[in-house]
C-alpha cells in the first residue's frame, strides 16, 4: 500500500509496514533495519496538521430510563383526548410534576369551538424557571393525543382515539426529564419555560370528505401565540419536540425550522453531532410540517425549530405508525430519548447571557 509521496518498492522477501506517526507516513523495513520518514504532502507545504479537539459536554447526563418511564405514565392514562377523564388525569400529573421539579407552573384553560361544533376545552400548562431572568429559553411539546386512527387501513378502526406513546407522550417525557435536571444543577445564566400545548392534534380526519375551512391543528399553542401567559412574551429561542422517541428516528431539518430560524437549526444540530447523535439528526432538509412551532414564529414569541422525526421513505412522511392504533410503547426507544434529550439539555447548559 502507498500513501502521499511513497513509491512502491519492490524488494524480494522484504515486508513493508507503514504506520500513521504524527505528520508522517513511517516505513519500516525490518530485514535492512532501513527507517524511511517519508513526509506527506501537506508537510511538504510547510502546513500544520491539527486534530480535531473532541466535544467536550457540559449538561448533565439525561437519563434516558426516567425518560422513558414518564412516556409510560402517560400512556397509562390512556388515549389523553381534551374532555375525556384521561386528559383531565394526565393533566393534573404534569402539573403536580412540573411543580415538584420546582418550576413555577401556570394553567391556561379555555374553550374552542371546533369544526363540527363542538364545544373543547384547552389546557395549556406552562413551567417556569428563573422567570426574572431577561434571556429565555422556550421548550415545548403537546400533551393531547388523537381522537382518531385515520391513519389504519382497517376502517373499523379509524374511528378510535391512539395511544400517542410517541406522538404526544415521547416529547413531554424528554421535558419532564430536562425539568428534574433543571431543578437539580439550575443553568448560570438563562430562564427556561416548559409548556405542553393542548389541542393540538384534532384536526379534522382524513376519511371525512366534506372539507371544513379554517386552522384546526395546534390550537393550544395558536391561544398561547395570542395570548401569552407574560405579556409581550418574548423568548431567544424555541425548540419543539414531536414525536421524539422511536427507534431508528430521523430529524430532518423542518421547513419552517429552516424558514423561520436557521441558525437555532445550525447550532442544535451541530450540538447533536458533536455529542455522537448524527445518526438521528440528519442533514438533509424535510418538509413543511404545520405544528405548534408555527403559530410560536407567527407572532414573534421565538424564533423555534421543531424537532420532529421525518421519512423519505413512506407514503405520509411520518414513521409507520403515525395517526394509527400502533402508535404504542413498542415504539418507544431509550436511545432515541437520549439523543434528543442530551442535545436539548446541552443547548440549555451552553447558553450564555
Amino acid at each position: 500500500m502507498a500513501g502521499p509521496g511513497v513509491r512502491m518498492l519492490s524488494v524480494r522477501h522484504i515486508r513493508i509496514f507503514m504506520r500513521r506517526t504524527g505528520s508522517f507516513f513511517l516505513l519500516i523495513l525490518p530485514v535492512t533495519g532501513v527507517l524511511l520518514a517519508i513526509a506527506c504532502g501537506s508537510c511538504r507545504s510547510g502546513r500544520n496538521v491539527s486534530a480535531v479537539e473532541p466535544y467536550v459536554q457540559v449538561s448533565p447526563d439525561f437519563n434516558a430510563d426516567s425518560a422513558y418511564a414518564f412516556v409510560v405514565k402517560q400512556v397509562g392514562f390512556g388515549p389523553r383526548v381534551p374532555g375525556s377523564a384521561a386528559h383531565v388525569a394526565c393533566g393534573d400529573f404534569l402539573a403536580d410534576m412540573l411543580t415538584g421539579f420546582g418550576a413555577g407552573v401556570t394553567e391556561q384553560r379555555a374553550e374552542v369551538t371546533h369544526y363540527d361544533g363542538r364545544i373543547l376545552p384547552i389546557r395549556n400548562i406552562i413551567g417556569s424557571y428563573f422567570p426574572e431572568r431577561e434571556k429565555r429559553l422556550l421548550l415545548f411539546a403537546h400533551w393531547d393525543t388523537r381522537p382518531f386512527a385515520d391513519e389504519e387501513s382497517d376502517a373499523d378502526r379509524r374511528q378510535k382515539p391512539i395511544a400517542g406513546a410517541d406522538d404526544g407522550a415521547s416529547g413531554v417525557g424528554v421535558l419532564l426529564e430536562i425539568a428534574r435536571n433543571l431543578q437539580r444543577r439550575p443553568p448560570e445564566d438563562v430562564g427556561v419555560d416548559i409548556i405542553f400545548f393542548d389541542l393540538e392534534d384534532w384536526g379534522q380526519p382524513s376519511f371525512e370528505t366534506d372539507r371544513v375551512r379554517g386552522e384546526w391543528w395546534c390550537l393550544g399553542s395558536r391561544y398561547w401565540s395570542e395570548q401569552p401567559h407574560v405579556k409581550n412574551y418574548r423568548a431567544e429561542q424555541g425548540i419543539l419536540l414531536d414525536m421524539a422517541g422511536a427507534a431508528n428516528a430521523t430529524f430532518l431539518k423542518e421547513g419552517y425550522s429552516l424558514q423561520y430560524a436557521p441558525d437555532v437549526v445550525k447550532r442544535v444540530w451541530g450540538i447533536a453531532a458533536g455529542l455522537g447523535y448524527a445518526r438521528y439528526f440528519r442533514p438533509e432538509s424535510g418538509g413543511y410540517i404545520i405544528d405548534d412551532h408555527l403559530p410560536v414564529n407567527l407572532h414573534h414569541r421565538a424564533p423555534c425549530i421543531n424537532i420532529i422525526n421525518l421519512k423519505t421513505d413512506t407514503r405520509t412522511g411520518f414513521a409507520p405508525h403515525w395517526h394509527t392504533l400502533g402508535d404504542d410503547m413498542r415504539n418507544i426507544d431509550g436511545k432515541c430519548l437520549k439523543a434528543v434529550g442530551q442535545t436539548v439539555l446541552e443547548v440549555i447548559y451552553t447558553e450564555k447571557k
